[in-house]
C-alpha cells in the first residue's frame, strides 16, 4: 500500500484545524452530512444535461450507521461520488473545494446553490477519528477506490469493489481519554440531536437505524425493543414554506420546537428576499423578558443558517442591541464563510441583511402599536427599557430610528401615549412636550410641580424609570417641540408678571445664606399654587437624575443637580418668614428645605435635626 504525503502546507492548515478551528467537535457531523448532501445536489444537477441519468428523488438519502462494538461511525451517500483522481485532488489537498469546481464546470447559475464550497470541511472527521476511510465509486465509472489516512502525513488510495454509486465514510473513533469521552457519538440519541440541531433541514432524508419500544404483542403488555429505519431530519424547513400554506399556530409550533421561550410570542415576522443578497428569516417578538436578559450572561443573536445548515447559534451581527429582545433565524445561500463555516466575514451580504431586519422589525412593532395596542403594551411593558437604553446609548446615534415606538404613562386618561399622539393632541398655544419624574405615576401625580402646567391644560408625561430622563434628554425634541421638565428651574407661564419685589429678593437671600451650598438661589415661585415651597433644578442634571447617578455604584458620587429652593410668595407660610425674627428665619428654612427633599424623594442630611426642629415649630 504506498501512502501519498500530504503538501507540506497541507499538513500544517491540517493540525492548525483540527486543534484550533473548530470550537466544537460535534460539528465534525454537519460538514460530512453537507458534504454527502452537496454530493446528492451534484447528481441532480448532472441528471439535468445527462440523458443517461434519471433522478427520482426517493432514492436518494444519507445514512448514518454507528458500531459500538467496532467503535466505528459510518456516514453513506447515494450522490455522485468521486473517482481515483476526484479523491486524490478534493481529499488530498487541504482547501480544496470540489463543489466549487463542480459548480465552475456546470455552469450553475445562481439559485442552484452547493453548500460544501470548502473541502477542509471534511477534515473535521479527524477531531474525533483516528482513521478515516471514504470508499467511492463515481457515476461515470465502474471502478471503486477507497482513501484512508490517519490524517497525520498522507494517505493511501486503493481499488475496492462498490456495488453502487455513492460515498461511504468510516470513522474509527479515537480511544477515550480523562478530558474526552469519543463513544459518545455512538449513541443513538446524540446522533439524532446533533443532526437536528445543525442538519434537521437538509433536504434529503438523513436516515439511522433507531432502537424503539414496542408491545410484543397486541395482547401483551410486555416491550420489546426493534430496530427499524428512520428519518432523523425535517427536511424541508418552516421558512421555506409559503406563507399562505402557514398558520399563526404553526409559527407558534416552530417558536416552541426552537426553544425560544416558554411564553407564547406575541408576533411574528416571516421574510422572503430575493434581491441583491437572497435570505429568508423568521422572527419573534417574545411575550416575557428572559430570566438573564438584563445580566452579562445574556446573549443577544439570530440562528444563522447557510443553505438549511446551523452555522451560527447566536449571530449578534444581525441585530442591533436595542432589539436584542427578538428572537429567530436568517438562512442566506449569499453568505461568505471562512473555510470552518462557523465565523462570518464582516462582508456587505450580511449588512444588507441586518438592515433590513432591523428595518422589518421596527415596521412591525410600530404595526403592532397602531393596530393592536393592547398588545403592544404587554410587549412595551417588557422591553421599553430596552428601547429606551437604545435612545440613550451609542450618544444618540438611533433615537430617530426608535423614538416613534416609545411609550409613556400620560395624565390624559392617565394611560400610555405615544409622543406623535401627545403632539396630536397639543393645544395651539403650547410650546414644549412636558413631563414630570419620580417613582411611581401616583407620587407624580402629587407633586407640586405639576400644579401650574395641569391647571393650563397641558399633558404631561409621568417619567418612573431610572433610564427615562436620560432617554428624554438624549432625544432633546420631538417633531421641533422640545422636552421641558415641570422641575426645571426656568418653566414660568407668567411672562408678562412683574419682577420679584425687592423685600423679596432681601428675604431671600438671607434664606439663600442660611441654606449655604446646598442650593444655588432661593427665589419666588411662578408654578406653585397651593404648595408652600418646592426644589427646582438649574441646569442639564436635574434632580432625578442626580438620584439615578447617586444611586450607581463607586461612579458619579459626585454629580449633583443645582437646586432652587423655590417658595410660594402667595402661600400663609410665606407671611410668616417675612415677620420671622432671624432666629425663627432659620428654622423656617430649613424645615421648608428639608420638606423640599422628602417631596422630591431626596434622602435627609440630618433627619434627627429634622424632626427638632419640626417640634420647635409646634411649640
Amino acid at each position: 500500500m504506498t501512502k501519498i504525503p500530504f503538501q507540506a502546507e497541507s499538513q500544517r492548515l491540517l493540525e492548525l484545524m483540527i486543534n484550533s478551528i473548530y470550537t466544537h467537535k460535534e460539528i465534525f457531523l454537519r460538514e460530512l452530512i453537507s458534504n454527502a448532501s452537496d454530493a446528492i445536489d451534484k447528481m441532480y444537477y448532472r441528471a439535468l444535461t445527462d440523458d443517461n441519468i434519471t433522478f427520482n428523488r426517493e432514492d436518494y438519502y444519507i445514512h448514518i450507521q454507528p458500531n459500538k462494538e467496532e467503535r466505528t461511525l459510518t456516514i453513506t451517500d447515494t450522490g455522485i461520488g468521486m473517482s481515483r483522481e476526484e479523491l486524490e485532488n478534493n481529499l488530498g489537498t487541504i482547501a480544496k473545494s470540489g463543489s466549487l469546481a463542480f459548480k465552475k464546470e456546470q455552469e450553475i447559475q445562481d439559485g442552484h446553490d452547493i453548500i460544501g464550497q470548502f473541502g477542509v470541511g471534511f477534515y473535521a472527521a479527524f477531531m474525533i477519528a483516528s482513521e478515516v476511510t471514504v470508499t467511492s465509486r463515481s457515476v461515470d465509472e465502474t471502478q471503486a477506490y477507497a482513501w484512508t489516512s490517519d490524517g497525520t502525513d498522507g494517505f493511501s488510495i486503493n481499488p475496492v469493489d462498490k456495488e453502487t454509486i455513492g460515498t461511504t465514510i468510516v470513522l474509527k473513533l479515537k480511544e477515550n481519554s480523562e478530558d474526552e469521552t469519543y463513544d459518545e457519538y455512538l449513541e443513538e440519541h446524540r446522533l439524532q440531536t446533533i443532526v437536528k440541531k445543525y442538519s434537521d433541514f437538509i433536504g434529503y432524508p438523513i436516515t439511522m437505524n433507531v432502537t424503539t419500544q414496542q408491545p410484543k404483542d397486541e395482547e401483551s403488555d410486555d416491550m420489546v425493543e426493534v430496530v427499524e429505519t428512520q428519518t432523523i431530519n425535517s427536511m424541508i424547513p418552516i421558512w421555506r414554506k409559503n406563507k399562505s400554506e402557514l398558520t399563526k399556530e404553526d409559527y407558534e409550533q416552530f417558536y416552541q420546537d426552537k426553544r425560544y421561550g416558554f411564553d407564547t410570542p406575541l408576533d411574528h415576522v416571516h421574510i422572503s428576499v430575493d434581491g441583491a443578497v437572497r435570505y429568508d428569516s423568521i422572527l419573534y417578538i417574545p411575550e416575557n423578558v428572559p430570566f438573564d436578559y438584563y445580566s452579562k450572561e445574556f446573549e443577544k443573536g439570530l440562528e444563522l443558517y447557510a443553505n438549511g445548515v446551523l452555522i451560527m447559534e447566536k449571530c449578534s451581527d444581525l441585530l442591533p442591541d436595542y432589539f436584542s429582545f427578538v428572537k429567530g433565524l436568517v438562512d442566506s445561500e449569499d453568505l461568505s464563510l471562512n473555510i470552518s463555516r462557523e465565523m462570518l466575514q464582516h462582508d456587505r451580504q450580511l449588512q444588507l441583511i441586518a438592515k433590513n431586519i432591523k428595518s422589518k422589525i421596527k415596521s412591525q412593532l410600530k404595526t403592532m402599536q397602531k393596530n393592536d395596542r393592547e398588545r403592544y403594551v404587554t410587549f412595551y411593558e417588557s422591553f421599553g427599557r430596552q428601547l429606551k437604553f437604545g435612545v440613550y446609548s451609542d450618544f444618540g446615534m438611533n433615537k430617530k430610528d426608535l423614538e416613534d415606538l416609545l411609550l409613556f404613562y400620560s395624565s390624559h386618561e392617565e394611560k400610555y401615549t405615544s409622543l406623535l399622539e401627545y403632539i396630536d393632541r397639543m393645544p395651539e398655544e403650547q410650546t414644549a412636550i412636558y413631563y414630570a419624574t419620580g417613582e411611581s405615576v401616583q407620587r407624580i401625580k402629587k407633586l407640586p410641580q405639576t400644579e401650574m402646567v395641569a391647571d393650563k391644560g397641558f399633558e404631561i408625561l409621568y417619567l418612573t424609570e431610572d433610564i427615562d430622563e436620560f432617554a428624554i434628554k438624549m432625544l432633546e425634541n420631538y417633531k421641533e417641540k422640545p422636552f421641558q421638565s415641570v422641575s426645571s428651574a426656568d418653566l414660568d407661564f407668567n411672562e408678562d408678571q412683574e419682577e420679584t419685589n425687592d423685600d423679596f429678593k432681601e428675604l431671600f437671600n438671607k434664606m439663600k445664606e442660611i441654606l449655604g451650598n446646598k442650593v444655588s438661589d432661593v427665589r419666588e415661585s411662578k408654578r406653585l399654587k397651593s404648595h408652600p415651597v418646592v426644589l427646582a433644578a438649574d441646569g442639564e442634571i436635574t434632580i432625578e437624575m442626580e438620584k439615578v447617578l447617586q444611586s450607581m455604584p463607586d461612579n458619579n458620587q459626585q454629580v449633583k443637580a443645582d437646586k432652587v429652593l423655590e417658595i410660594n410668595a402667595k402661600h400663609e407660610v410665606f407671611t410668616k418668614l417675612q415677620h420671622a425674627d432671624e432666629e425663627t428665619l432659620a428654622l423656617y428654612t430649613n424645615v421648608l428645605y428639608n420638606q423640599a427633599l422628602l417631596i422630591e424623594g431626596l434622602p435627609l442630611e440630618d433627619p434627627v435635626a429634622f424632626s427638632q426642629d419640626v417640634c420647635k415649630v409646634m411649640i
